[in-house]
């Protein structure tokens, strides 16, 4: 490995930034790569190679995610102050105060160590503020630990495992949160083999195998597919075989669900066909030319173009039975709505109009999240807030005009009711889940559609609600609401 060559690998980040049109001056760039080059001078990473290669390639991430110059420029200046006689001063001095501001970000970050949930609560609190005040430092983040995991073999057995572990707990969900869903299966893959040796190896002997039988027969749906859409004259950007090889980690989550229990033939999209289309009419002509040539599966047509995902995503999705009988998954999508499943937050960042502040419209979950700290003194009610409100799965529920409100998994009708506001949740009596009753404690699903029944003459929720309920923010407004009353 110690043969890469620093001079080559900068060459190379400059023609991504061109080949992806990153306005900035290139001779800045060309002086932050020569001042992190000679402050890390002597350094070798623990692979052998020269130390400047680790943010060649953390800057070089960046590029390829299309971020703006100054997020470039701090990647390669990232860990100047943290393992250099250099000091933050003098990086602002030479590049200015918004990249000295990344760097500081970063170097804050690098100093987070994860020993367990229950002693990272601190450094958590400190993540969240840092990622609240710049978005672009946690995704500077993101890209200094994918490069850390691709070298991972070479650190002693337990820092292997605690940096993997870290990555799947910690940084693979916010990535997913924030949408970022090429980044996040990038973390977890890397990760997977160092957490669950024994499974990774279970996983990627039957894949291959599998993929490789389905991968042919795919190729010539594709082909029919390609012709049949020329003919209804709906364009193609692009249409490409998507395999769960990219994507382990994923896969043997959802062979871990109870109903699948380890079954590949109940995972339907091991192998799906992704249309890239101009327009988002194209995008349902293409799924009406799509159920005209196969069989759709009942239940199995999902449309988050009209109903996104919360976190922005946008696709249509069908499976369907083939001629063969083999069972097809297809995913229809703009360029735009690729770019924002793939880079999440990192596809549309307009830096220039907010000079990477995050606000209420761009996370909502992050700037409630901020907001509850500050009010969330006790260490571990909010490691609980951050598991629940980050780190779990998520589902998305609708209101009856079509609403969509984000929930973590096992979710109740009353944390439901107190997103949409705190009186509605006070008031609440009942409710209706896709137009049936059902009691206050059930768990909604993704997809669902919710109605509250109210009682305008109630005035206090249900203290034992608080046990009942799954969310921070419905146990605290149900804790507030009842003192409100006992100081009356």
């Amino acid at each position: 490995m110690s043969d890469i060559n620093p001079q080559q690998e900068f060459e190379k980040l400059l023609t991504t930034i061109k080949d992806n049109q990153i306005a900035g001056d290139l001779e800045l760039l060309r002086l932050a790569y020569d001042f992190a080059f000679d402050a890390h001078a002597g350094q070798v990473r623990a692979s052998g190679e020269p130390y400047i290669i680790h943010p060649l390639a953390t800057a070089q991430k960046l590029a390829e995610m299309k971020l703006d110059m100054p997020t470039i420029m701090a990647g390669l200046l990232h860990d100047v102050p943290e393992d250099t006689k250099v000091t933050l001063k003098e990086i602002e001095k030479n590049f200015g105060v918004e990249i000295a501001k990344l760097v500081e970000g970063i170097t804050k970050l690098g100093k987070l160590k994860y020993r367990g949930m229950e002693r990272y609560a601190e450094n958590l609190r400190k993540m969240f503020v840092a990622m609240s005040e710049d978005i672009r430092v946690i995704l500077i983040k993101f890209a200094d630990r994918l490069h850390n995991l691709k070298t991972l073999d070479v650190l002693p057995p337990d820092k292997q495992f605690r940096i993997a572990k870290e990555t799947l707990e910690i940084y693979a969900p916010i990535a997913d949160r924030l949408a970022i869903g090429k980044i996040k299966g990038e973390l977890e893959d890397l990760a997977f083999q160092y957490v669950y040796p024994e499974d990774y190896k279970w996983i990627t002997t039957i894949i291959p195998r599998e993929y490789k039988i389905k991968e042919k027969y795919l190729q010539e749906v594709k082909d029919k597919v390609k012709k049949k859409l020329a003919e209804e004259n709906i364009v193609i950007d692009e249409i490409s075989v998507q395999g769960r090889t990219k994507h382990l980690y994923s896969l043997y989550k959802k062979l871990l669900r109870p109903h699948i229990n380890r079954d590949l033939n109940k995972i339907y999209d091991l192998i799906a066909l992704r249309l890239i289309v101009p327009t988002v009419v194209d995008c349902y002509g293409a799924l009406g030319v799509l159920h005209g040539m196969f069989r759709p599966m009942p239940g199995r047509i999902k449309d988050y173009i009209a109903n996104p995902k919360p976190n922005g995503y946008q696709s249509l999705h069908t499976t369907v039975f083939t001629d063969d009988g083999e069972i097809v998954e297809f995913q229809i999508r703009t360029r735009e709505m690729h770019d924002q499943a793939e880079f999440g937050i990192a596809a549309h960042w307009n830096y220039k109009e907010t000079g990477g502040k995050t606000t209420a419209k761009n996370i909502k979950w992050l700037e409630e999240l901020v907001k509850w700290q500050k009010q969330i003194t006790d260490n571990d009610q909010f490691l609980q807030t951050v598991k629940l409100d980050v780190f779990q799965n998520r589902i998305f529920v609708f209101t009856p005009k079509g609403d969509v409100i984000d929930l973590p998994e096992g979710a109740t009708p009353i944390d439901f009711a107190y997103h949409v506001h705190s009186s509605l949740g006070d008031k609440c009596v009942g409710a209706r889940v896709n137009e049936q009753l059902v009691n206050l404690g059930h768990q909604l699903q993704s997809g669902d559609i919710v109605e509250i029944i109210t009682d305008k003459n109630r005035k206090t929720p249900n203290p034992d609600w608080v046990d009942t309920v799954k969310t921070s923010m419905a146990k605290s407004k149900i804790r507030a609401a009842i003192n409100k009353i006992k100081l009356k």
